[in-house]
């Protein structure tokens, strides 16, 4: 999975990603340090995206929004996160 463009609210704030060693997990990273792990899940047929610190590991929403493929599920992930964050 190619790494998806950094949204500006992210990069405002030295933000990026940096993928996980499998192609359903990316993770967020904040000054160059992974802060978030987004991770896709098949799920009724479909993707949810998990979204978690990578610091203790803790998931900050519940996953529960399907999307008909693993882009769109990080996408709806990276949404949720920006919401959670108050970005």
């Amino acid at each position: 999975m190619p790494v998806p463009a950094v949204p500006e609210w992210l990069s405002k704030r030295d933000g990026g990603f940096t993928p996980g060693l499998r192609d359903h997990t990316l993770f967020v990273t904040v000054s160059k340090k992974p802060h978030y792990r987004l991770e896709t899940r098949p799920a009724k047929g479909q993707f949810a995206c998990y979204v978690s610190q990578t610091e203790n590991g803790k998931l900050i929403d519940d996953a529960a929004a399907v999307y008909p493929t693993t882009d769109a599920a990080f996408a709806g992930g990276l949404e949720r996160l920006k919401q959670k964050l108050g970005w």
